[in-house]
This record gives C-alpha cells, structure tokens and sequence, in this order.
C-alpha cells in the first residue's frame, strides 16, 4: 500500500479531533497511513490527551491509520506528503492580552481582527517560516495547509518569503454556507457561493441553491433577522434591515467590526468587565474539553466541541486535502495569491475567494473589479496586511506602527503608538525580531 503522510503542527489542541474525524470520514478516498501529531515541550501534556482520544477514535472506526505523537519536528516533516498548522505562539494567554490591551483604549480586541491579529501575526510568521524553512528541507514537495490565524495574512507571508505550496483556509466561508442551506432546509452540497475579499472580511454576492439564484431572497431574509450571520466566537449584534438591504451582499460576521464598530467595541468591553474577553472564555471551553478528551470511553469527536469558533474545519482541511491528492477540480474558498482574481488588488497579494483546487493547487476564479461598496474598505485593509507581514519579517517599530495607524479599526495614530508600545513591552519574548530599544 502507498504511504501518505500527513502532520499537524500543533497537534496538541483542542481541534485536533476535528481533523480526526475528517480523515476518518474520507479515508476511502484519502487514506491516511500515518498522522503525525507534532508539538512542542510546553504542549506535551496536551499531545498525550489528544492523541490518545484521537488513537480511540481510529480504532472504533476501525481504520488502518498510525497515529504518531512527536515532539520532534524533523521526525514528523521528514517525507510528508501534507502538513497541516493550527498553531498558537504564547498559547491562550497571549490571545487574552491581544484583546484586553486595545479594549482599554477604547480600540476593539479580537483574534484576528484589529490590533489583535496584527500581534498574533508578528509572533506566528516567524515561527511558520521557520516551519517552512525545515519543510524545505525535509519534505520539499509537500503542501502545506495553514489553519493557523490570522490566516490570510499568514498565507501571505508564507506565499511571499517562502517556495513552499500553500494554501490557506479558513471556516468562515463554510460557516456562511451552512447557514445558507439551514435558511432553506437543505443540504450545504446544494449552495453555491460566489465570493470575494480578505481572509474574515469576505463577502458573497452572488447565492444560489441547486443552481437557482436566491441572492435577492437571501438578503430579504437577512433583513427581516430570518437568517442567520453571526459565528460563535462573534456577538450577536444584527445589521438593521435598511442597511442589509443597502449593501445587498452577504458579509461575513466579521465585517460587523467594521460596519457597527462601536457598538462591538462597547459589547466587547461589557463583556471583558463581566463573562471575559473571547479567549479567557475559550479557555474555560478548552478546560472542560481536555476534561472530556481524558475519558477512556470517549472514541469519538464530542459535541461540546461546536462551541469553539472555527468548530467543522476539517470538512474544509480534510476536502481540500481529499480534493489535491486526488486532482478533483473542486471548487473551494480558499486564502490564495490574487494573480488577476482582481485588478484592484496587486497580483502578488493574497486574497480569499473561490478558486478551483487540483493537483498543482488553488486556482481563483476571476472576479473583475470589486463593487465601489466594499472596494476602498478591502484595499485598506490589504494595505494594513501588507505592511503587517513585513514588520513581522523584518522587526522594524516604524512599519509596525505604520500597519496599525491605517488599520480602519484604530482611530488615531496616537492610540497605535501606545497599543504597539504595550504589545512589543508584554510579548517580548515572542519576538526575536525586534530589538528591545527597537524604538
């Protein structure tokens, strides 16, 4: 039997099982030999609880997929055919100073979005083109899947200063589409989408379910609150039915942080100052995850682990995966380079939109020129990434500072010094590329 190989670098979190249960689903057309599940020192206890859950969950399948822990980078990499990220620099509590910093100078917290992701990208490119130097090495003609955040800028930075294949994905389009087909009671296979933007700032313009074109109903039923379009790790704050209407596209949930700005900021201060920001409530989550995952009797992915953001990403890692390794030609939203998706965008940047995927990779679908509605606000915010992945590369506070005064979240030039000031000061260790008297 051919081998395939395939790694997760960060083997140890709370998602894991996710992909587990992707491949176990598709094992007939992508089988799986052996998994390697890589992480580090820090994150070996973690390793040992997900990799047992996840030997369990091969065994009751009763597929012959070797599960490997490692916390060996070379003895994972070495040879593999496709390796999968979903790493965290800092772990949790570096995401929970990410929000809490911004929110006290009234500037939103979040993830990915914001001052947020921009320091979650100056700890985690270092690290990924370190991953990718060693790929390089070791398994040179893998394909590297990235599910670690912010993922389009990290697609990007990987795309730009590395030879390795990459493609970037992201849960969000699939999310958009789940709860497309729950509008209309039928299976997701049914929607079609076509989308087009950033990694978290997407938009879909165009809807149809079995081929039948809905946009026009679809956004009547965003209007009047019928549909859904808000993520679990997002407040459920809607749009007003005038305004829905107006932008008459279906925005990912994350464009609520630019399009009703206070009114999230406010929520998410409340909610600092009372339930916690978004990670130190994904920590409670992931407590009472690892808590299940000990269970000698649980052999299976458990449903508790909806409740995290990002939750059935592996029906979008482990297809796209399934749809390279086999030449499918499937058609997939995927973080890519632009290469004349757009011209209002250079071709050299990422962007995330439909594209077919085969055995050579992703292969966007041309879309034109963006609609004025959202066009500025996209090429602003590619404007911040850009100059986000190279102050992570370079280290330099002046481009640092740069990227998050034009970031269309940050009100004040002002704010981003004393935001950025704090940030280099409490992650210090997380940045070898910026020297301490930096400034």
């Amino acid at each position: 039997m051919q081998k395939l190989k395939v790694v997760t670098i960060g083997g140890g979190s709370s998602y894991t099982p996710e992909l587990i249960d992707g491949f176990i689903k598709r094992y007939a057309e992508l089988p799986v030999t052996d998994y390697y599940l890589l992480d580090i020192e820090e994150g070996k206890e973690k390793l040992e609880i997900v990799g047992k859950l996840a030997q369990r969950m091969v065994q009751q399948a009763g597929v012959p997929m070797n599960i490997h822990l490692t916390l060996d980078r070379e003895e994972a990499l070495k040879d593999a055919d496709f390796v999968t990220t979903q790493l965290r620099v800092g772990f949790l509590e570096a995401r929970i100073t990410d929000e809490r910093i911004p929110l006290k100078y009234g500037v939103l917290g979040q993830e990915t979005t914001g001052p947020g992701g921009f320091m979650k990208a100056q700890r985690t490119i270092p690290v990924l083109l370190d991953i990718c130097r060693d790929m390089e090495k070791w398994c040179p003609n893998a394909w590297l899947i990235n599910f670690t955040n912010p993922a389009g800028i990290v697609t990007e930075a990987i795309t730009r200063h590395s030879n390795i294949k990459t493609i970037g994905i992201c849960s969000g389009a699939n999310s958009m589409m789940m709860d497309i087909a729950k509008a209309y009671s039928v299976e997701k296979s049914a929607v079609d989408t076509r989308i087009i933007g950033l990694n978290h700032l997407i938009f879909a313009d165009r809807i149809a379910i079995h081929g039948e074109d809905k946009t026009d109903d679809f956004i009547n039923k965003l209007a009047e609150g019928s549909a859904n379009n808000s993520l679990k790790n997002i407040p459920d704050i809607g749009f007003t039915a005038r305004f829905a209407q107006a932008l008459h596209m279906y925005p990912i949930s994350y464009l609520k942080y630019f399009f009703l700005n206070r009114e999230m900021v406010e929520t998410a201060q409340q909610d600092a100052a009372t339930k916690g920001t978004r990670g130190e409530q994904t920590r409670e989550i992931e407590k009472r995850l690892f808590e299940l995952y000990q269970d000698e009797h649980l052999n299976h992915k458990p449903k508790e682990l909806e409740k995290r953001g990002g939750a059935w990403y592996s029906d979008t890692a482990c297809s796209i995966i399934s749809t390279i390794y086999n030449d499918k030609k499937e058609i997939h939203v995927v973080n890519t380079v632009n290469n004349g998706t757009t011209p209002d965008l250079p071709d050299h940047v990422t962007l995330e939109t439909n594209a077919v995927i085969d055995k050579h990779g992703a292969h966007p679908v041309a879309y034109g020129r963006l609609p004025v509605k959202i066009r500025g606000l996209i090429q602003s915010v590619k404007a911040y990434e850009e100059l986000t992945v190279e102050a992570a590369v370079t280290g330099d506070y002046d481009t640092a500072l740069l990227a998050l005064s034009i970031n269309p979240l940050v009100p004040s030039a002002t704010i981003a010094e004393q935001i950025l000031d704090e940030y280099l000061d409490v992650n210090q260790r997380y940045l070898p590329q910026y020297a301490k008297d930096a400034k």
